[in-house]
């Protein structure tokens, strides 16, 4: 924890270096005649919400032997920071997805190109002009349906997640000038010096200070995996064994704008299987101190499955996405028809994303020094 909270303040003397914690009004914007390195302050985005996130999730494992109202208090401020900086960048991820599975689809770019993390319109040095269309290849006469809704659906998806990005964008800039977020980096502060175990009621005869109860993790790294394995055997591993799961398919197709009710336990397992690295991590290097070897303990299974629910997790929010894009009113037949072209495509990922977990869930663990 003493390590995450070292990275968090790190990342937060970067972020503040950029130019972009004080004063900016966009990304990418500095003080007069100075503009600062906007790919600096992502990573230093990025860095300080991965901080949070691991931070949250080992007080959520090791809450126990940690000082109860100082736990309680910081898992909730670390949930609220790590979920508002992760919104910018999830939405600009949802596009760039979005736009390239259009692409493979229909056979052509005539739609906008995703504009890149922290960059204004302004910078034009990675970005493609929107009015001139890429070389590609024509389209086959399959697909000419598709391809006539490709580009408007295209507009459409970068109108309603360009904005919410932007607004995701102003809501971490308000949240990280934040009194609330300047008392959470307080915290982090005296995290990286001490962490606060909990004390015993009664301390030893002649002490002058309480006495902190004995620091064992194992028990609640045991326990941390044995929610994991519970919460995976009530899976439908079964029906994931197919990479083509049709019936998987058929709330695709409800009117309900409600996240898919088959996605819920997924995420909760990809949630779970993180907090199981965190305590592997945070073992292994308990370990390593008491051997005095630095080393760490990769478990290829744990990351290959990790890496499909991250997948999954993606490919659910942009079905999503293109649904609710075709409940836009008005718009033509062939970019409803090409939204729900695309949306079909993404729960189709999604099905491969599931199998690809259980085909790496059932092999046998394999650690690499």
């Amino acid at each position: 924890m003493r390590a995450q909270a070292t990275e968090f303040l790190r990342a937060l003397r970067r972020h503040r270096e950029s130019g972009a914690g004080a004063g900016a009004s966009g990304p990418g914007t500095g003080g007069p005649g100075r503009t600062a390195p906007p790919a600096d302050d992502v990573d230093a985005v990025r860095a300080l919400r991965r901080a949070a996130r691991r931070i949250s999730g080992t007080l959520h494992t090791f809450q126990p032997l940690l000082d109860a109202s100082w736990a309680e208090e910081m898992r909730p401020e670390l949930a609220w920071l790590s979920g508002t900086l992760a919104l910018e960048h999830a939405y600009a991820s949802r596009l760039e997805r979005l736009l390239q599975a259009l692409h493979r689809l229909s056979g052509s770019s005539a739609f906008p190109a995703p504009r890149p993390v922290g960059r204004t319109a302004t910078d034009t040095t990675a970005t493609v002009p929107t009015g001139v269309p890429a070389p590609a290849r024509p389209a086959s006469p399959d697909r000419g349906s598709l391809t006539v809704g490709a580009a408007k659906a295209g507009a459409l998806l970068d109108r309603q997640l360009t904005l919410a990005r932007t607004r995701a964008h102003s809501t971490a800039l308000q949240a990280l000038g934040s009194s609330r977020f300047h008392a959470v980096a307080d915290k982090v502060a005296l995290l990286a010096s001490e962490v606060p175990l909990r004390v015993t009621a009664r301390p030893n005869r002649g002490a002058t200070a309480p006495e902190t109860t004995p620091c064992d993790l194992r028990p609640l790294a045991a326990a941390a995996e044995e929610r994991l394995a519970d919460a995976v055997t009530a899976l439908p591993l079964v029906a994931a064994g197919s990479p083509y799961n049709a019936q998987a398919l058929v709330h695709g197709l409800s009117p309900d704008p409600a996240p898919h009710p088959q996605d819920a336990p997924w995420h909760q397992v990809r949630l779970l299987l993180r907090l199981h690295r965190y305590a592997l991590e945070a073992l292994a290097g308990a370990d390593a101190a008491d051997a005095g070897d630095p080393g760490d303990v990769v478990d290829v299974r744990l990351l290959a499955a990790g890496e499909a629910l991250d997948r999954h997790r993606d490919a659910s929010e942009a079905a999503a996405a293109a649904a609710q894009a075709a409940r836009t009113p008005r718009i033509a037949p062939a970019t409803a028809y090409a939204l729900g072209v695309l949306h079909a495509d993404q729960r189709h990922e999604v099905e491969a994303a599931r199998y690809a977990f259980q085909h790496s869930w059932r092999k046998e663990p394999i650690r690499l020094p």
